[in-house]
């Protein structure tokens, strides 16, 4: 149940459309917890219907103008007890892993392309953090919330490091395999 909570702490940051709402998800809270834009308005609906969030009152309601949402004291205290409770992490499922996995049993043709296209993605979205990082977060910039957002922020830097880092690794592991169109178990006989 963590969209609805990320939904509530876009809000409570700023009200917003739901338009507004999913462009902002995709430059912020996306980054870390993704979400269709059909998902997050069905999920607006349904914050609204629980009494968690409102639309707020327009001036000249008309028909297909934006609706802006804000967070209603129940949302807020919502979310202070989600973010209360305890939980326990959840089990990493990365589909390259597994195929490495699968790679020694049926070897490992077109798998090392496809690790330099995965450490260069990876680098790319670890230099898109880094500029976030110069551009949000200045020095002298440390009050509570930007240390927070900071923190999450650095997470982003440094599984994206680790990352570029495993996949060097990899990469130079496949230079010491045999011939990656060759099979395993042909090896065997």
């Amino acid at each position: 149940m963590s969209l609805p909570h990320a939904i509530l702490t876009a809000l409570l940051e700023k009200p917003s459309s739901g338009l507004e709402l999913t462009r902002r998800f995709d430059k912020s809270i996306g980054y870390f917890w993704s979400a269709t834009h059909q998902q997050i308005y069905r999920e607006l609906g349904k914050l609204e219907a629980e009494g968690l969030i409102r639309a707020l009152p327009s001036e000249q309601p008309a028909r297909g103008q934006k609706k802006a949402y804000e967070v209603l004291p129940a949302g807020r205290d919502e979310l202070a007890r989600w973010t209360a409770a305890s939980q326990d992490p959840k089990p990493h499922r990365d589909v390259m892993l597994l195929r490495l996995r699968a790679a020694a049993v049926v070897g490992t043709e077109g798998l090392e392309a496809d690790l330099r296209r995965h450490r260069e993605l990876h680098e790319r979205q670890l230099e898109k953090y880094r500029e976030i990082e110069r551009r949000d977060f200045p020095p002298g910039k440390d009050g509570p919330e930007d240390r927070l957002r900071h923190l999450v922020l650095r997470a982003g830097i440094d599984l994206e490091t680790f990352w570029t880092q495993w996949l060097d690794h990899a990469l130079a592991e496949f230079a010491g395999l045999p011939d990656a169109g060759e099979r395993p178990d042909a090896r065997k006989g």
